[in-house]
């Protein structure tokens, strides 16, 4: 009987050890895990630290601040390469306007002589290659500027509709000169979302100004009370290959006028960087363009 009581007591001991040591390591590791959380989310060299003799949790902390060194490390690489990069594309856009001025400054004064008509349409087909030129060097400047925006982007609760009536009305001169007469749906609903009011400014210019490129003729934009912002075009100049690539840095579609492969890039990363969402459909030789941001509470009023 006696064998049995020591026993029993014994066990109750080792067990009350395990649940104490249990208890311990459970809370070890939440403060690993608050401590991770808290060090992935600031700028910081601090490591993780353990108050425990339990060598599995030591060594499991050890490895994790082996890699938080490493993750430090390539960060820090990546931050002076995107710097390095942003400066040399700064640099090759500062260089290329000044020989572009020139250029077009000789062309104006030849554009004085008397010309042959043959001289004269090859002197338009120059002029025309140099704007393409000159405004590629200047959305290269625009793009370069972009590339740490997202650290630097305040947020606010923007009203959309306001947003997308100020870019149409700022671009009547290109609807203009190009004979288009935009038709325009904007739901009477405020679409309120948490982004960054000159960045949306942006967003919708280039956007605008792409499918003004692409138009045989004709625009429409429409806001839905979702907040769902739709842009389309009729177009015969695209497929689903380019359709593919629309988005993507310098791509051109080969026989859009005045193409240029950026605009529509720089939209797709500043959307992305106030955490939206933007797709290109292609049907019934409609380019479209959907743009969609985070609802949260609130963001419609009326």
């Amino acid at each position: 009987m006696d064998i049995w009581f020591y026993l029993f007591w014994i066990l109750l001991i080792v067990f009350l050890f395990l649940i104490l040591k249990i208890f311990l390591i459970k809370k070890e590791i939440k403060n690993i895990d608050r401590t991770l959380s808290m060090i992935l989310k600031s700028d910081t060299n601090r490591l993780i630290t353990v108050n425990t003799n339990d060598k599995d949790l030591k060594k499991f902390a050890s490895l994790l601040n082996k890699n938080l060194k490493k993750l430090r490390k390539l960060e820090l690489e990546y931050k002076n390469g995107s710097g390095e990069l942003k400066s040399s594309i700064t640099n090759i856009s500062h260089d290329l306007r000044t020989p572009l001025t020139a250029v077009r400054g000789y062309l104006d004064l030849i554009d004085d002589e008397n010309l042959t008509e043959k001289q004269v349409k090859y002197l338009k087909i120059i002029n025309h290659k140099v704007k393409d030129l000159t405004e590629l060097t200047e959305q290269l400047f625009d793009f370069s500027k972009n590339i740490d925006i997202q650290e630097s982007l305040k947020k606010e609760n923007v009203c959309i509709n306001d947003i997308l009536e100020e870019s149409i009305a700022s671009s009547y001169s290109l609807f203009k000169e190009n004979s288009i007469t935009p038709e325009i749906e904007i739901c009477e609903e405020k679409i309120i979302r948490l982004i960054n009011k000159n960045t949306l400014h942006r967003v919708f210019e280039n956007i605008i100004s792409n499918a003004i490129k692409y138009s045989d003729g004709d625009f429409h934009v429409k806001l839905y009370r979702n907040g769902t912002i739709e842009f389309s075009n009729k177009t015969n100049q695209l497929d689903s290959t380019s359709l593919e690539k629309i988005f993507d840095r310098y791509y051109t579609v080969r026989n859009a006028k005045k193409s240029n492969g950026i605009g529509l890039s720089i939209a797709k990363q500043l959307v992305e960087f106030m955490n939206g969402q933007i797709v290109a459909i292609y049907k019934n030789h409609r380019l479209i363009i959907k743009i969609d941001f985070i609802q949260r509470e609130n963001n419609i009023i009326n």
